[in-house]
């Protein structure tokens, strides 16, 4: 790295920089081959493959397990500062799926996120409302009406994935964006969409006319 930079290097090479020796009879690049190979080369997904399947890969253990996975939680942190500073209006659905997918793809469980715009669709700011199925866990309506209105936001998008790997909505869905639409309609700000997140593609509830957006 120090004589040819890290864009030289390969994602193996990567890895074993931030695993940093080998271990029980191998040397460190071929620690970094074989976890690397567990997630068929690919490196989005070795990004979503749970902590617990890392610690248990040979000659990685907990302590560099933790390493890798800061790693991976600072990139994705990097790519969501790169996509909400960028300057323009939200304007279309795919603009949402494009500032929210770095947060939200590949994860094994659901979140629910928030982004508040002011009347020029400008984002204000954006934060994740709560984590696990819709099904079994309620938005917390009055927490984004707060929120949007401590930002002075005239309008919200909401955001959420599927790990099944379709965007279609439930029922659950559907109930959870009403309830939204209506607390935030009663200080008058406006929901201006739900956006389901599912690997590569997206579902917008107001695209669709799904329910009342």
């Amino acid at each position: 790295m120090r004589l040819r930079g890290a864009r030289a290097l390969s994602n193996a090479e990567l890895i074993a920089i931030l695993l940093g020796s080998g271990t029980g009879g191998k040397n460190v690049m071929e620690i970094a081959q074989e976890l690397l190979a567990t997630a068929d080369g690919k490196l989005t997904l070795l990004w979503a493959m749970p902590l617990e399947r890392i610690i248990q890969q040979k000659g990685v253990g907990e302590v560099r397990a933790y390493g890798i996975a800061a790693a991976m939680e600072l990139g994705r942190r990097s790519m969501a500062e790169n996509a909400i500073s960028d300057k323009r209006p939200v304007t279309s659905p795919e603009m949402v799926f494009r500032l929210m997918m770095p947060c939200l793809r590949n994860l094994d469980h659901e979140e629910c996120w928030a982004i508040y715009l002011n009347r020029a669709n400008y984002i204000l700011g954006k934060e994740m409302i709560c984590s696990g199925s819709l099904e079994s866990t309620l938005v917390d309506a009055r927490r984004i009406v707060r929120r949007a209105i401590e930002k002075q936001s005239s309008q919200v998008v909401l955001v959420h994935n599927h790990p099944s790997g379709s965007p279609l909505p439930g029922q659950a869905d559907i109930h959870q964006t009403d309830r939204v639409r209506n607390a935030l309609a009663s200080v008058e700000i406006s929901l201006m969409d739900h956006v389901i997140i599912a690997d590569d593609s997206f579902f917008s509830f107001s695209e669709e006319r799904v329910g009342r957006l």
